[in-house]
C-alpha cells in the first residue's frame, strides 16, 4: 500500500496544477471581457441610451418612430448659407483638413473649391428637395444630416431620382449607377444614403409646416413627399453598417445641429420601424 502512496500524491499534485493553470487562463479572459464592456465605444453608446435616447428605449414600430421624431426634432436650424461652412466640418477629409470628401465619388476636394462651377462641389440634398417641395427652406432644405458635398456634375446626374439598384455606370463617378428613374450609389456609402433617407422620414413628419416625408417601395415618385425604394434602402443599411467616417460625421453634426441620426447609433431600429 505504501508503495502506491507517492504515485497518488503526484497525481493529486498534477490535478491541482491543471486546475491552477485553467484558473490562470480564465482570469485574463475575464479581464479582457471587462475591458471590452467598458470600451470608449460601449461607454459612449450607453451614455446616449441613458440620456439622449432614454425616451425611445423599449419601444418599437410606430411608437419608436414617434419617440425618435420628438427626440431628433430638438435641433439648431441652419440657413442655407451656413450649410457651406457646416459641411466643411462634417465632411472634412481626416487625412487632409483642407479638403472634404465627395459623397458619390469618394474623392478628396479642396474646401475652398465649392460653388456651382464644373468640377466644383456643391450641396447635394440626398432626400431630393423636390420630393416634398421644400426647396432650400430652413428645415428639411438645410438639414445637414442629408446634405453632403458632391461634384457638381455628378449631383446633376443624380438629380431628383429615387434610389434603387441598377443602371449604367456613371462615368465621372465609377461604382455609381443610374437609369431614367433611379440612382445607385457606390457600395461604400449605400448604407449612409439609406440611413440619411430614413432619418428624414423620422424627423419630418408633417407637424412643422413641411410635408410628411415617407419612404415607399417604388421609384419615379416625382414631387410627392416620398422616396424609394424602401426594400433596397433597408438592404443597403444592413449590408453597409455605419463605419467610423459616418459615426464621426454624426458626432460633428451633433456638435453643430444638436441632434443625431438614430439609425447610425442604433442600426437595428431600421427593421423595428419598417
Amino acid at each position: 500500500m505504501s508503495a502506491h502512496r507517492p504515485t497518488t500524491r503526484r497525481r493529486r499534485r498534477r490535478s491541482a496544477a491543471v486546475l491552477l493553470a485553467v484558473a490562470a487562463v480564465a482570469v485574463p479572459s475575464a479581464a479582457v471581457a471587462t475591458q471590452q464592456d467598458h470600451s470608449p465605444a460601449a461607454t459612449a453608446a450607453t451614455a446616449l441610451d441613458d440620456t439622449y435616447y432614454q425616451d425611445a428605449l423599449g419601444k418599437s414600430g410606430a411608437d419608436l418612430k414617434a419617440a425618435l421624431h420628438t427626440i431628433v426634432g430638438e435641433q439648431t436650424k441652419l440657413s442655407y448659407d451656413q450649410v457651406w461652412d457646416a459641411l466643411k466640418t462634417t465632411d472634412e477629409d481626416p487625412a487632409d483638413a483642407s479638403k472634404v470628401i465627395d459623397l458619390y465619388t469618394g474623392r478628396s476636394l479642396p474646401k475652398s473649391d465649392n460653388g456651382g462651377g464644373e468640377d466644383q462641389w456643391n450641396r447635394e440634398h440626398v432626400w431630393a428637395k423636390s420630393h416634398g417641395d421644400f426647396g432650400t427652406a430652413t428645415g428639411p432644405g438645410t438639414d445637414i444630416h442629408h446634405l453632403r458635398p458632391t461634384d457638381v456634375s455628378v449631383n446633376s446626374t443624380r438629380g431628383n431620382k429615387d434610389f434603387d439598384n441598377g443602371g449604367g455606370e456613371v462615368g465621372e463617378a465609377p461604382g455609381n449607377h443610374t437609369d431614367d428613374d433611379s440612382f445607385e450609389p457606390r457600395d461604400a456609402v449605400k448604407g449612409d444614403v439609406a440611413r440619411m433617407i430614413l432619418y428624414m422620414a423620422v424627423r419630418y413628419d408633417g407637424d412643422d409646416g413641411f410635408a410628411d416625408l415617407e419612404p415607399n417601395d417604388q421609384v419615379d415618385n416625382g414631387s410627392a413627399p416620398a422616396i424609394g425604394r424602401l426594400s433596397v434602402l433597408k438592404q443597403w443599411s444592413a449590408e453597409d453598417p455605419p463605419d467610423s467616417l459616418e459615426q464621426n460625421r454624426n458626432e460633428a453634426i451633433f456638435g453643430i445641429q444638436k441632434n443625431r441620426n438614430p439609425f447610425i447609433d442604433h442600426p437595428e431600429w431600421v427593421d423595428s420601424i419598417w
